[in-house]
This record gives C-alpha cells, sequence and structure tokens, in this order.
C-alpha cells in the first residue's frame, strides 16, 4: 500500500469485533458495534504551530490506539477498510 497521511492525519484499522458478549451469546454482524481500537498504519509529518514549525505526532505508525466512536473518515485502500483521522481524535495509546 502506497499512501502517506498528510499533517497531523493517520490512518487506522479497526481491529475486529468480539463475536461473542461477555455472556457467551455469539453475536451477527449486524448486532455489533465497530470497535472504537485500531492499529495505526500511517502517520503525516506532523502539526504546524502558530511559528510555522512542524510539531511531531505523539502516536506512531504499529501503535494501538482508542478513538472516538464516530472519529475519523471512512475510506477503502487496497479492498481494506480504513480510517482516517486527525490525531486529535485520537483519546489514547493502548499498551
Amino acid at each position: 500500500m502506497k499512501f502517506r497521511p498528510l499533517h497531523d492525519r493517520i490512518l487506522v484499522k479497526r481491529v475486529e469485533a468480539e463475536e461473542k458478549s461477555a455472556g457467551g451469546i455469539i453475536l451477527p454482524d449486524t448486532a455489533q458495534e465497530k470497535p472504537m481500537e485500531g492499529k495505526v498504519l500511517a502517520v503525516g509529518t506532523g502539526h504546524k504551530d502558530e511559528d510555522g514549525k512542524v510539531r511531531p505526532l505523539d502516536v506512531k505508525k504499529g501503535d494501538l490506539v482508542l478513538f472516538g466512536k464516530w472519529s475519523g473518515t471512512e475510506v477503502k485502500i487496497d479492498g481494506d477498510d480504513l480510517l482516517i483521522m486527525k490525531e486529535s481524535d485520537v483519546m489514547g495509546v493502548i499498551g
């Protein structure tokens, strides 16, 4: 895949949703919520501050991140369903 997000944007692939509930009930695809965790596949160069200097991003390729339910823009690249979002949409890094 040849894709590089610009500025303070990141490319994220959602982790697979659990197919069972906590009680062991198997959930069909239509009943599952979209996971709010994902793996960072690519990051932009950073955000320009008021002085024009580029501030590097805190997240890096390979990080497992937690983001808001409605964060990002869904795109399809090389047949994969991915999200492009700003770093500010990320609530934290897991692990």
